[in-house]
Formats: structure tokens, sequence, C-alpha cells
């Protein structure tokens, strides 16, 4: 295969991961696709661009874009398309955040959910107990849910990432086909799965995950018509960072929104470095306050680069030189969207 696409009897080539390897070389790579953007970093995102010369058009796609790549829309360095529509019989999804202390009032309307014949999600943090962290765990997760959802009456999968693809797959294959009613899993099952039949998902310790992963791991549920609820639990002790997320996901199921609170949150990171959050050391502007000031400099940028696109007038030679100077010093990711 790798022959094949260097020598381009290979049109078309689908993967994960293993693409951005230093053995899988192209003979003319026009474009390239990255779906689910957010799993990706900066630097694996870059090994694509370089991988053609001149480099490809690039495409990136997610339901929740990182601060870096919002950042660089305000920039004008990305083209945006927004897909802002339900598909036909969808329902926005009801998120409501609740202490874990409310357990006793979560299971009846799990049980409820199951009676009506739909299928539940139940999300943890951790696999196993640990001695560092007051967290709550998968296995000790099952145990509970085994005694208050017992066989015959109620089937369980468990699904987790020390499972080999076997194992996981044929969970997995219980309950896309029905014959169980509750996957208890963590957030292996972030991306890539569609059981419209699951009509709610509940998230342990929400606090201990960032908005993109609970706005996918939300996105397991509402795939079908009926009613789909997310329940995001969460210790007592919250910081008020940690409350403001969860606010959030409560208030909004629109990904942009989410990832523009993210923005203001988080800073955007280095836009010509790796990072893909972090404050920016600005000394003027605000990128989540200062939009209108950005992109009005944007167009004088742009209109300068027209009149002047390699910056050889005299008026623009000090901005030549300013940039000739960072150019020395760091590696150029500011085109790796």
């Amino acid at each position: 295969m790798l022959e094949d696409l260097k020598g381009g009897a290979i049109d078309l080539l689908i993967g994960t991961h293993a693409l951005i390897e230093d053995k899988v070389e192209f003979g003319n790579l026009g474009l390239a696709v990255i779906d689910e953007q957010h799993r990706f970093g900066v630097e694996q995102r870059a090994k694509l661009w370089r991988k053609n010369d001149p480099p490809p058009h690039v495409l990136v796609m997610t339901a929740t874009p990182i601060p870096r790549t919002l950042a660089m829309t305000l920039y004008g360095d990305l083209q945006l398309s927004v897909i802002d529509e339900l598909p036909k019989n969808r329902k926005p999804i009801l998120t409501y955040h609740y202490s874990q202390r409310a357990w006793p009032e979560v299971y009846p309307f799990v049980r409820k959910q199951i009676q009506a014949g739909r299928q539940v999600f139940v999300v943890f943090p951790l696999i196993e107990e640990s001695e560092a962290l007051d967290l709550q765990n998968l296995m000790e997760g099952y145990e509970g849910f085994s005694r208050d959802f017992p066989e015959p009456y109620y089937h369980i999968s468990l699904v987790h990432g020390r499972m080999d693809s076997a194992e996981k797959n044929r969970e997995m294959e219980r309950f896309a086909t029905g014959k169980t009613q509750l996957l208890l899993a963590t957030s292996v099952i972030e991306v890539g799965i569609d059981i419209p039949n699951a009509s709610v998902i509940i998230i342990e310790n929400a606090e201990r995950f960032g908005l993109s992963q609970l706005h996918q791991l939300r996105g397991r549920v509402g795939r079908g018509s009926e009613q789909s609820y997310c329940i995001l639990l969460s210790g007592d002790k919250l910081t008020a960072e940690s409350r403001r997320r969860l606010q959030a996901m409560v208030e909004t199921n629109n990904g942009f929104e989410l990832a523009d609170f993210d923005l203001k949150l988080r800073g955007p990171g280095d836009m010509s470095g790796t990072r893909q959050s972090g404050m920016m050391d600005f000394r003027l502007i605000d990128l989540a306050k200062d939009e209108k000031i950005i992109s009005y400099c944007r167009e004088i940028a742009q209109n300068l680069l027209r009149e002047d696109p390699t910056l050889e007038k005299d008026e623009n030679r000090e901005i030549r030189l300013h940039l000739d100077e960072i150019a020395k010093f760091r590696v150029d990711y500011l085109q790796i969207s």
C-alpha cells in the first residue's frame, strides 16, 4: 500500500494518526481532511502539511473547535463553514448539572428511560480506584450498577481502554444491538459511536473533563428522534472555573458558543507555536473581547499586502524587518490550523 501511495496508484487514503508517520509518503497530496481535529496536536497536523510541496489544501472538522483554531478564524487565517442545524426530527439535548449526592433521584429516572425502551451511557473519569484522586471509578461503578440493575431484568456492557479491540467491539456490539441497556465506560466512547436508541448520558466527576470533551461525550446521545438527556454529576468542592464550565454546558448545545467560552476561559495558545490553549502575551488587545479591532487590523494588513506583497516599499520596511526577526527564533506554525 505504501508503494502504491508513493507511486500515485492510490487516489484516496483513509486512516488514523498512522497517516502522519514518516514512512507514509504521497505521490502528490492535494487535500488533507482532518476529522475530530481536537484529537490532534499542532505538530501532528503540521506533519500532514509537510507531506507535499506545495502544501496540500486542509479541511479540519470538529464539533468543538479548540481555542487556537477559533483565534485563527478571528485573525483570518482560516475560512469558516458552520453546520448549525440538527438533522430532521432531532431534538436538542437537555443538559442538567447535579451534585453526586443526587444519585438517589437519578436512579429512578434511569429505570424509567430503560423501561421506555431507551438505553443509557454512564461515563467515569477513571478505570480503577486511585489513591491520589478521590474520583468515581468504572469498576466500583460497575459493582454498584450491577446491584441496582440486576440480571436478568437488566444487562450491562463495560468498555475501557485496557480492553483489547475484540473485547471492546464485542461489548459495543451488545449495546448497539440492544442486548444491553446500560453501557458503563471511560472517555474512550468520546467519538465514533452512533446509537440512536441511547437517550441518556451520565458523566461522573464532570468537572474533570474539558469543555470539548464534555460536548463530544454529550454528542453520543440525541442521535434519534426521542428526547435525550445529559446529566453532569460533580463533587461539591468545585473551583469557580469548573462551575462556569459546567454551567456553560447546561446553557448551550452550540459547539461554537462553547469554543468561544473556552477561548475566554483558557486563552488561544500560541498562534505561531504548538500550544492549543493558554493566554497570549499581548500588550494591547484581548482576543476574546477585541474581535472588532482585530477584524479592522486584519483588513488593513490584507490591503497592505495586496499593494506590497513582499513588503519592499520604504514605508513597510520596519514591518518586514520585524517579521524577519521573529522568523529567526521559532518554527512558523501560523498556517497550521
